[in-house]
């Protein structure tokens, strides 16, 4: 598995672009991170929550009636099926106990899809501790459900009412909440932000890939010839890619959000739409829309989880190395997966993983006779306000 180099680097991304305000919480935070890793009794505590709370491991389901159409065969992990509906809740947990054990009594966390957020509200209920969501006044409104359930599960989610008003924004003040509360840990939602962050939302991800792949050894007799998830920040993806990064025959594909079109603010496609340059965001060096000034561009994906300027730098570090390769789809593509997979396999994926399933929908000519791993990384119950206004109900 692909580890940060030193600085907490891949190659020329990450790094840690912090305030100094910020550097006494990282350097702790780093310290307490390498001892949970060290610590087979906090792995198996962790292992065991993933077990018996998580649902923990997910099923590698075959789609047939989706491949007879397209003609390929696809199996998806479904990561869907897990507490909390994503698979957010592998981090959650991961980060929640490690802040237990530096005796941490709060937990600050962002969110845009809401899934994050529920994770999160989930892990410190269960866990005893206090918990605040931050997040975009814009993600509030088309996930009105997500909201009500981590007010439910007792967190506070405070509503970000300036900039864009979705997933940045919400960083923003999470990271700012972050520098004056010495009792809190804040609980970073995907695999970006300053060093130690990726590594650690990466790692506790991992699990996504390791049961994959040996699922697709037992059920399907071979590993996938392709490997497909849906890239915003990039948690889902990177746990899933790190099982297979060292098997040169598996091409993995990232499926960024091609929004409404490729011009600028229409799309939230770092690799593969206009605005996509090497920058700095949230802590660390990436590949980021930004405008010749260097302002970050606003975005658009009918997909709040997707709905962000900047990718992990993992996934800039696989880019450039020529490991992975990153496409798009478009909300239309992305609509149309959903209605499709709800119809042919009675499944109704979150717009975020319908990303990945529309791209496999449209190369499905070059997939042909290939066995295609789909991570689906979340379901669609909190999508469906959108998705019904879509269609003018």
């Amino acid at each position: 598995m692909p580890e940060a180099a030193p600085r907490g680097r891949f190659g020329r991304w990450g790094g840690c672009y912090a305030p100094e305000t910020l550097m006494e919480n990282l350097r702790a935070l780093e310290i307490a991170w390498e001892e949970f890793r060290a610590s087979t009794t906090r792995r198996a505590e962790l292992d065991a929550l993933l077990r018996d709370f998580a649902g923990r491991p997910t099923p590698l389901t075959p789609v047939r009636r989706l491949s007879a159409v397209l003609g390929a065969e696809i199996w998806l992990k479904r990561e869907d099926l897990l507490h909390t509906g994503a698979h957010k809740i592998n981090n959650a947990l991961g980060q929640a106990l490690l802040a237990k054990h530096m005796g941490k009594k709060r937990i600050l966390a962002e969110t845009g899809a809401g899934q994050h957020g529920v994770a999160s509200a989930t892990a410190c209920a269960l866990l005893g501790l206090e918990c605040v969501v931050y997040m975009g006044a814009v993600d509030v409104e088309r996930q009105k459900p997500n909201v009500e359930r981590m007010r439910l599960l007792g967190a506070r989610v405070e509503v970000v009412e300036h900039g864009q008003r979705t997933l940045k924004d919400a960083i923003n003040e999470a990271m700012r909440a972050w520098v004056g509360d010495p009792d809190a840990h804040y609980l970073l939602g995907s695999a970006l932000g300053p060093h130690p962050f990726p590594s650690i939302v990466a790692s506790f991800h991992e699990v996504i890939g390791c049961e994959a792949r040996a699922q697709m050894v037992a059920q399907a007799g071979a590993l996938p010839d392709v490997v497909v998830a849906c890239v915003g920040g990039g948690s889902n993806a990177i746990g899933m890619f790190r099982a297979f990064v060292d098997d040169a025959d598996v091409e993995l594909v990232g499926v960024e959000a091609g929004g409404r079109g490729p011009e600028l603010g229409e799309h939230a496609a770092r690799f593969g739409g206009a605005g996509g340059e090497p920058g700095i965001l949230h802590g660390c060096e990436t590949f980021l829309l930004q405008d010749e000034d260097g302002q970050v561009l606003e975005t658009h994906s009918i997909s709040a989880g997707l709905d962000y300027p900047a990718i992990g730098p993992e996934h800039a570090w696989l880019r450039d190395r020529g490991r992975a390769r990153y496409e798009s789809a478009s909300d239309a593509e992305a609509l149309r997966a959903f209605h499709e997979l709800a119809l042919l396999e009675g499944i109704l994926p979150a717009l975020e993983s319908a990303h990945a399933v529309a791209w496999v929908q449209t190369h499905s000519e070059p997939l042909r006779g290939k066995r295609v791993l789909v991570n689906l990384s979340g379901r669609g119950d909190k999508d469906l306000a959108t998705v019904l206004a879509q269609r003018g109900q």
